[in-house]
Order: structure tokens, then C-alpha cells, then sequence
């Protein structure tokens, strides 16, 4: 995940503070981006040595400290549109440290397998059920863009494969 395309991308909407950045990635990305928090304010200042994005103000409530508010430049824009036609383009190929499980299973008992495999599938559905739960709830606010939906499916039909796939794993054990 690009953290710069990111942070580039919502400040096309308008100036934000890093808090403000921080909050939209988590309301309305944290289903479908791993973003930390620390990452944020590194890629800030990055993208403003580049001058890909600038200071354009700095605000400060009561005793809170104060906080600095970025816009984004015209280079900005033209490296976000550089990002995004770049990120559509991209193949991600994907890795998954359950494989190296998978590799050295040979080391663990049977049952402690299909206890493992079991609690997999146990988690995945409770991904699921929440994936489902938080999409009925986003998609009640009218300002919810329409492409959240094709984000939430995506997510969905991967998830639903892995759990398929999980079960089909343990049944092979359970036939042991």
C-alpha cells in the first residue's frame, strides 16, 4: 500500500492536518489499508521535502498543541496522477506466511493442526461477519462514495476464498 498515494489522494479533496489524515485512513480505509500511524507524519514530511505537498497553515485550540495543515502542490498532483495510473497497472503478487506453516507442518502433531487450521476458519468468519456488519453500517451515510461498495466485494470474495480454502485443508485432516 502506498502510503504517499494515500496521502497525495485525500489532499486533492482539500487541505488536512496529519490527525485529520490519520482519521479518514481509519474510518474509512482501515478495512482495506494497514497504514500505521507512525508511517503518516514520516510520509509527510517526506512528500513536503519533495515539495509534493506544503505547509499551508498552522492551527492550534485551547492549550492543545498546535497542529501543522498540508495542502497538496501542483507537482503533488502530477506525482499522485504518476501513483495512481502506476498502482492501476501493478501486480501485486501475494505472499502468505500460512504457506511457511504449511512447509514445515511435518513438525506438529496431526491434531495441533487441525486446531490451528480450525481457529483459522473461526477467525476468517468473524472477519467476514464484521467486513458485512461495517459495510451495511458505511453504506447507510449518503456520503460514502459508490466505489466503497466495489472495495467491500473485493475484500469479501478474498476473504470467502481463503475460508473455503481453509476448509477444504481441514477436512483433509479431519479425514486423517
Amino acid at each position: 500500500m502506498s502510503v504517499r498515494l494515500v496521502l497525495l489522494g485525500l489532499l486533492q479533496d482539500g487541505p488536512k492536518y496529519g490527525y485529520e489524515l490519520k482519521h479518514v485512513i481509519e474510518d474509512h480505509m482501515g478495512d482495506w489499508t494497514s497504514i500505521a500511524f507512525g508511517s503518516i507524519y514520516f510520509a509527510l514530511d517526506k512528500l513536503s521535502k519533495e515539495v509534493f505537498i506544503e505547509k499551508v497553515g498552522v492551527e492550534q485550540s485551547g492549550n492543545r498543541p498546535s497542529r501543522s495543515v498540508y495542502g497538496i502542490t501542483d507537482a503533488g498532483r502530477d506525482e499522485f496522477s504518476r501513483l495512481l495510473r502506476e498502482n492501476w497497472q501493478d501486480i501485486d503478487r501475494q505472499y502468505y506466511q500460512l504457506d511457511i506453516c504449511l512447509f514445515f507442518m511435518k513438525h506438529l502433531s496431526k491434531e495441533e493442526i487441525r486446531s490451528y487450521l480450525h481457529g483459522r476458519i473461526k477467525t476468517m468468519e468473524g472477519i467476514l461477519q464484521h467486513l458485512d456488519e461495517h459495510e451495511a453500517e458505511e453504506m447507510k451515510d449518503p456520503n460514502i462514495p459508490a466505489q466503497a461498495r466495489v472495495i467491500f466485494s473485493h475484500t469479501r470474495i478474498h476473504t470467502l476464498a481463503e475460508v473455503e480454502w481453509l476448509k477444504q485443508v481441514w477436512s483433509t485432516f479431519a479425514e486423517e
